[in-house]
């Protein structure tokens, strides 16, 4: 039983690790749509932010964080006057954001 649940728990990590990694790489692609000045900044910004989270243990949290990633990418790209609507569409599919920001 309990060699079971490890597997489950393992799984489970895999999932969270892969939604973050997917986000990070989103990010990453909407960071190369920035003004070439503000490219390095926001790529060490969210290089920092994905990596002080990377311990994260419970979905609900993974969740929340995901939608604020998205939420912040969106506040980014409107300063630039890129329109977050249609760049970050990938990234609100990955983050799961309906609208709740």
């Amino acid at each position: 039983m309990s060699f079971k649940f490890k597997g489950i728990l393992k799984i489970r990590e895999n999932s969270m690790t892969s939604g973050g990694l997917r986000a990070y790489r989103e990010v990453l692609r909407l960071v190369r749509r920035l003004p070439a000045d503000a490219r390095p900044y926001y790529a060490k910004y969210a290089r920092e932010n994905f990596v002080n989270y990377r311990d994260l243990s419970a979905d609900d949290d993974l969740a929340a964080l995901l939608r604020r990633a998205y939420a912040h990418s969106s506040w980014v790209l409107s300063k630039y006057s890129i329109d977050a609507g249609e760049a970050a569409g990938r990234l609100k599919e990955v983050c799961g954001a309906d609208g709740e920001v």
